[in-house]
């Protein structure tokens, strides 16, 4: 770890565990783009704490587990495997016994899921029957009765509003979505009760990850609009023509994915991937990396130094792809991998 980039905005307990942490997690490390999409991995869900200066894995499996959420309640982390999705229990002693959802097994489940704060419903994006790929569904808490939001494809759930009213999700529509790469996707929104999809970014590049502030005044994404992947924002109702509303927030040589407020509105966390990485469906050595959140006034300065590195690790694809934040945000999870043989 680079200790002279982590700025002192940070109290000083959390400065040593940060520095701890990312030393103590950088083993096992492995290849830079081993093996890179494979799921003969190795998976430790494993939770950060700030303040107590310790991170705790909570489960260990010999398979691909991915994107913990936080239950509303802070008495579990939703976390997906194998197609389906499973609650993990935070006060068992020793290893806890994954719970799994009631969400039929003709879904099968992606890392893309959220539980709404007021703890009723849950989003999870999967392919349905015959589906060819992925859509956004929106079922009890328990998994119970899914009903389909976007009968368009792929479309990915990523964020619920503060008030439950608005689900926010990255899809590729139409001939005008298509690349030599692959899909050209960018951000939509959709109100959770149902009705039309709305766009609200429209410049040919590519969007993911978007995740709304805990007051509702802003969407955070990443974007590849520049020099590399960034984390940006813009309003919750769109970026404007042209995208002149969306605002970059990051600006340095690494390539930045998922930013996810902590609920109190304090930090900006995200998963950043070595410099020149392409896209985020790999495994390799990865940093959780933090920034004081942005003034929701609009005109921000980019960030490119002063950012505080929390841990390395051999991660990528299903570390945080959702927000997984505690409610009190002291504390936050995420998933680590090793290489099996």
């Amino acid at each position: 770890m680079n200790t002279a980039r982590v700025k002192t905005y940070l109290p000083a307990a959390v400065l040593a565990s940060a520095v701890f942490l990312a030393t103590a997690l950088a083993i096992p490390r492995q290849a830079s783009r081993e093996n890179e999409n494979s799921s003969n991995v190795r998976s430790r869900i494993t939770v950060f704490d700030l303040a107590a200066r310790k991170i705790r894995v909570i489960y260990t499996a010999d398979k691909l587990w991915e994107a913990p959420n936080w239950s509303p309640d802070g008495k579990y982390l939703l976390a997906n495997s194998g197609g389906a999705l499973y609650r993990i229990p935070l006060d068992a002693h020793g290893s806890p016994n994954p719970e799994k959802l009631a969400i039929p097994e003709a879904y099968k489940c992606n890392n893309d899921h959220g539980i709404t704060r007021d703890g009723k419903q849950l989003a999870f994006s999967a392919t349905y029957a015959d589906s060819k790929g992925s859509q956004v569904f929106v079922a009890a808490v328990n998994g119970a009765h899914p009903r389909l939001m976007t009968p368009q494809e792929p479309s990915y759930f990523h964020g619920w509003s503060p008030d439950g009213a608005w689900l926010a999700f990255v899809a590729a529509r139409g001939a005008s979505a298509q690349r030599a790469g692959g899909p050209l996707f960018h951000i939509f929104r959709m109100p959770a009760a149902g009705g039309p999809e709305e766009r609200l970014t429209s410049r040919p590049v590519l969007d993911d990850g978007p995740d709304y502030s805990p007051d509702g005044k802003w969407i955070y994404f990443n974007s590849k609009r520049i020099d590399g992947w960034d984390i940006w924002r813009m309003p919750p109702d769109g970026a404007g023509a042209n995208d002149a509303k969306a605002e970059r927030i990051t600006s340095d040589e690494m390539e930045d994915w998922f930013p996810h407020p902590s609920p109190d509105g304090k930090w900006l966390l995200f998963l950043s991937f070595p410099h020149g990485t392409p896209g985020h469906d790999v495994k390799t050595n990865v940093e959780l990396r933090m920034i004081p959140m942005p003034s929701s006034a609009s005109g921000v300065k980019p960030v490119s130094s002063g950012i505080t590195v929390l841990a390395k690790f051999f991660g990528g694809q299903g570390t945080i792809n959702v927000n997984s934040w505690s409610p009190d945000s002291k504390k936050f999870a995420y998933v680590s991998y090793e290489r099996l043989p």
